[in-house]
């Protein structure tokens, strides 16, 4: 039974009764981690909070030219109390990462805000609403539901948190509100056009040789339905990767006009095999392909975690996408 949706006018009064509040994201955290973290506690610390901006792995190098990064912080945690624990953009508890799970469990009180629809509902008051684009547009709701400060770094933080997850406004699950946000925070002087150039056009060179290696090597299948690539560990070490150097890399092999589908399968420690994975066609459910081997995610975006060696990882998933692409036409 899916968890209740929680009213963000009662999230909203839990946080301004509160004084002490920890406040994480998922672990390898992108655009809408980072940005509603920040976006959340900068808004409560202009309340005079005392906040905690948790990361399990920190802050992506694509990302550190947002305001205040400096103030995230990442084990080993010092030893505070807390009044309440907010997790958000996180489907399971297990993914803030074991040293935020332990902080977060100081609180009496947790809350679980997300747009993962396999959320379970892990915390006290849960917010879980699959049908929104971004956790930033949940974010800036339930700051407008609790007349909370909403200056422009928050802004900033929420804009890239909505702009990411959502392509630069490009996926379908972009709302008309999406865009009257975007608007609302133009409207109140925020700078997109410098924040779209920061996101989106402003790229160290190795990512650029990672774009190199992929174009290279990746492969079509399902008569060029399918598009992929294995990113290995010998080619991070000769590029020197860095966390946010793949953002986005997958949606330049689903530009190609024949795929339906496109996957990257990185190798990670203790051989693992991370699977990322984006469809083109909302008759194919890339959540339900992950979950046949543990992951989960969104319709149109999901993940999972497969035993290595990365070739047989890759066989044995794009086997099962095949059989998918081929039953949709």
């Amino acid at each position: 039974m899916p968890a209740r949706l929680t009213p963000l006018s009662e999230i909203a009064t839990a946080l301004r009764s509160a004084q002490r509040i920890a406040i994480a994201a998922h672990v390898r955290p992108d655009g809408d981690a980072v940005g509603s973290v920040l976006g959340l506690a900068l808004s409560l610390r202009a309340m005079g909070k005392t906040v905690y901006a948790l990361l399990e792995d920190g802050v992506p190098s694509n990302l550190t030219f947002l305001p205040e990064i400096a103030t995230v912080q990442s084990p080993p945690y010092a030893d505070f109390e807390i009044d309440v624990a907010v997790a958000l953009d996180t489907a399971t508890h297990e993914r803030l990462g074991q040293n935020t799970v332990t902080v977060m469990g100081r609180a009496p009180l947790m809350i679980d805000i997300d747009h993962h629809p396999s959320n379970p509902g892990y915390g006290h008051l849960n917010h879980v609403d699959g049908a929104q684009p971004a956790v930033g547009q949940i974010v800036y709701e339930l700051l407008k539901a609790g007349d909370f400060p909403i200056t422009d770094e928050v802004r900033q933080h929420l804009f890239t948190a909505i702009s990411t997850d959502t392509g630069s406004f490009q996926y379908s699950s972009t709302t008309a509100r999406t865009h009257e946000i975007a608007a609302e925070m133009i409207a109140a002087g925020l700078d997109t056009a410098r924040l779209a150039q920061l996101l989106y056009q402003t790229f160290p060179a190795r990512r650029l040789l990672l774009l190199r290696a992929m174009l290279n090597e990746m492969a079509l299948r399902a008569d060029g339905r399918i598009a992929s690539w294995q990113f290995t560990q010998k080619l991070m070490d000769e590029v020197q990767v860095q966390p946010g150097d793949t953002e986005g890399l997958i949606d330049t092999m689903r530009m190609i006009d024949s795929v339906v589908a496109a996957v990257i399968f990185e190798e990670i420690p203790e051989g693992k095999v991370r699977v990322s994975s984006r469809s083109k066609d909302s008759r194919l459910d890339v959540s339900a392909i992950c979950a046949q081997f543990g992951g989960g995610g969104h319709r149109m975006a999901a993940g999972a975690r497969m035993k290595g060696p990365i070739t047989e990882a890759a066989e044995t998933y794009l086997k099962a996408l095949e059989h998918e692409v081929r039953r949709i036409n």
